[in-house]
């Protein structure tokens, strides 16, 4: 397939499932993801005709739809409802475009969403009734939220919030009725715990959670949290990352491991056991980059998002009672490359694990590389479908996907190894991956840096620390300065982005020195820089400063500005227009 086929290749991903078997679904078919309605016996109705992507949710128990909107990319999300049998009317549920709306959890009649809107920086947990338009603010005690869930028996609302240590997270229990023998908030976790507490499910008689954690492990397991006595029990856990998601009616657990990016799925019982394995249709991944797999309200069925290296995106179902899986929708890439998995050593004893798309036949770019770094840094690159990864293979790059330390997937101790002091050391993976091509039968003076957000700032930190190595990058959204970029983000992010790369008050010499822009003389790589006009995360200012510096020195800097994007590129035509630009620049620099 061409560059433009496989940009094209339609997606499609898993928002939701009704009692009835209607999946809420997404689908790019216009461009961008908007809603789609699949019925029972496959009849398609397309529910929104957005300017930009948008995700949505059933509100249990009626037919109507809650979408989630912003504009531009600039991710102040806006909430509406529609009627399904009524598409493309979309009706205000919640809005103020100067702030972030995001839908966190449906309830019959009631909608639970998070907000800054209080002072841009703190989130406010926030319970709307959606017909009588009443609002409850259920939880201001600041911080960025990152998890929500209301009790089945509407009693404790909790809440996560992101802790002080990178990648932590901290559970708060809020008790509506201010009983607990904390008081109304109640730490169910520490702020200083080097833990991850995630994907959160209440129990059915509302007397404690299943979750996400490594509290006491390195690999992510699935364990309950007792509210009375505060004892964390290990449900599921294994040699891989392991996450499980709970039936509303308590019962089932559809647990996944997480092979080195792979997904393993099985059945349980919430007690673990009576495991069942669930067949794929083919190896992949669920959920990754797309919604987290839904069950039914009334837990016989589950949504599933599922990609391949095949797979651009299709959605499944999922029978509980019989463990069956069936393909709603999902249209294959033809000729699509699978990777081959690699343990690449580095000086100081470790190693790092990176997949490996090579060729199946042989072009004038044969023997070049390019390394492409997943953003984060707390992100992991898995076999997921990437038109460009297998773009740059059918031009005849061998293309390696690595996962640098500090991803996650691979246990605590992976992700730590880059935290604040030890992000150069997250860099020298990058020359050690270059030490690693000629083993490959790859040509070191013909390889080149791929990344976006994260990923852009590894592509500008190898090619400014490493000038000798890389023959050429691809920058897109990321920080050419740690520094500006800590002072640039939206507010709301700054904290959290401290805790991982040090703060602007203690550590900004540190931050200076760990930035492109601090050897800007020694970059001399030619570089094509890719940024959306709207991203309040990594500022067009952080992509604008690096193309003035380098065009001053004489540099080849290319730089693609998309007004109407914002951290990544959303938009079909924007991606149509500059990936074969990029992989135009990437043949020109690395031919033979």
């Amino acid at each position: 397939m061409t560059l433009l086929e496989l940009l094209r290749a339609r997606t499609w991903r898993a928002f939701d499932v009704d009692d009835s078997g209607r999946v809420l679904a997404g689908w790019d078919n216009s461009g961008s993801v908007q809603l789609v309605e699949i019925a029972p016996d496959g009849t398609r109705t397309v529910l929104t005709d957005l300017p930009g992507s948008c995700s949505g949710r059933y509100l249990p128990g009626e037919r109507m739809v809650v979408v989630q909107h912003d504009e531009g990319g600039n991710e102040r999300g806006q909430l509406s409802v529609l009627d399904p049998e009524v598409p493309f009317a979309l009706a205000p549920l919640v809005r103020d475009p100067a702030f972030i709306h995001s839908l966190a959890e449906v309830l019959p009649g009631r909608v639970v969403y998070r907000t800054n809107r209080r002072n841009g920086i703190d989130f406010d947990v926030v319970v709307r009734n959606v017909t009588a338009g009443l609002e409850e603010v259920v939880h201001d005690g600041g911080g960025n939220v990152t998890e929500v869930s209301l009790s089945p028996d509407s009693r404790y609302v909790l809440v996560g919030v992101i802790g002080a240590q990178p990648m932590s997270t901290q559970l708060l229990l809020v008790d509506n009725l201010a009983s607990t023998r904390d008081g109304v908030v109640r730490e169910l976790t520490g702020a200083d715990e080097h833990a991850r507490f995630e994907n959160v499910h209440w129990l059915p008689d509302s007397s404690g959670l299943v979750l996400t954690t490594d509290r006491t492990t390195d690999r992510t397991v699935v364990a309950r949290l007792d509210l009375d006595s505060d004892e964390l029990t290990v449900l599921v856990a294994g040699e891989h990352d392991t996450t499980a998601w709970l039936s509303p009616d308590g019962s089932t657990l559809l647990c996944e491991a997480n092979a080195d990016g792979w997904s393993s799925l099985t059945l349980t019982a919430v007690d673990g056991s009576g495991v069942r394995e669930v067949v794929l249709p083919v190896p992949g991944v669920v959920g990754g980059r797309f919604p987290a797999p839904v069950f039914s309200p009334d837990s016989a069925t589950v949504a599933i998002s599922f990609t391949a290296p095949g797979e651009p995106g299709s959605v499944l179902l999922l029978d509980v009672a019989t463990g069956a899986v069936r393909t709603v929708v999902g249209e294959p890439a033809e000729g699509a490359v699978s990777p081959s998995s690699h343990l690449v050593p580095t000086p100081d004893g470790e190693q790092v694990p990176c997949h490996v798309y090579a060729p199946t036949q042989p072009t004038a770019l044969a023997g070049s590389s390019v390394v492409n770094v997943h953003g984060g840094p707390e992100g992991q690159s898995r076999p997921e479908f990437s038109p460009v990864v297998q773009a740059l293979v059918a031009a005849g790059h061998t293309v390696l996907v690595p996962n640098v330390r500090g991803s996650v997937g691979y246990g605590k101790r992976w992700y730590s190894l880059d935290d604040v002091r030890l992000r150069l050391d997250s860099v020298a993976d990058l020359a050690a991956l270059h030490e690693w091509l000629p083993s490959q039968g790859l040509d070191p003076a013909r390889a080149a840096l791929w990344g976006g957000s994260y990923g852009g700032y590894m592509v500008l930190m190898g090619c400014a620390f490493q000038p000798e190595r890389w023959a050429a990058g691809v920058d897109i959204v990321g920080m050419s300065s740690l520094v500006t970029f800590l002072e640039n983000t939206s507010p709301y992010r700054r904290a959290a982005r401290e805790r991982e790369y040090g703060t602007l008050a203690h550590d900004r010499e540190f931050l200076t020195g760990a930035s492109a822009l601090s050897r800007i003389d020694d970059l001399r790589a030619p570089l094509v820089v890719i940024h959306g006009a709207n991203d309040p995360r990594v500022p067009l200012s952080e992509a604008e400063q690096l193309h003035a510096a380098l065009s001053a020195r004489g540099v080849e800097c290319e730089l693609l500005i998309y007004p109407d994007e914002g951290h990544g590129l959303a938009k079909r035509a924007n991606r149509e227009d500059a990936y074969p630009r990029a992989l135009d620049f990437l043949a020109r620099h690395l031919a033979g």
